[in-house]
């Protein structure tokens, strides 16, 4: 990672994890999800500022969490699967 980019993280709060050794499949999904918002948001509206853009990105998260069916969750959503993992039978088994 160029130093810019780092220093970027840093200023914005977050995390660097890279992806595992021969594992790219976490990189992978993540990477699709911003392809995802970028053709379902960011390339099909304009933002006058970005205040506007940041009050758009949570309403966006929402929409996908509780309505778009996840092929890789079983043609769930990502809200139903997280329900479901935290239930408590599911933590019991």
């Amino acid at each position: 990672m160029s130093a810019v980019f780092q220093d970027e993280i840093v200023f914005l709060g977050a995390k660097s994890l890279p992806a595992f050794v021969r594992a790219p499949e976490g990189n992978g999904c993540a990477e699709r999800f911003i392809r995802t918002l970028k053709e379902n948001l960011l390339w099909v509206h304009t933002f006058d500022t970005v205040e506007n853009l940041r009050r758009a990105l949570p309403a966006f998260k929402e929409t996908y969490n509780t309505t778009w069916l996840i092929a890789r969750l079983g043609h769930r959503t990502p809200a139903a699967v997280r329900q479901h993992l935290l239930s408590p039978a599911t933590i019991a088994a």
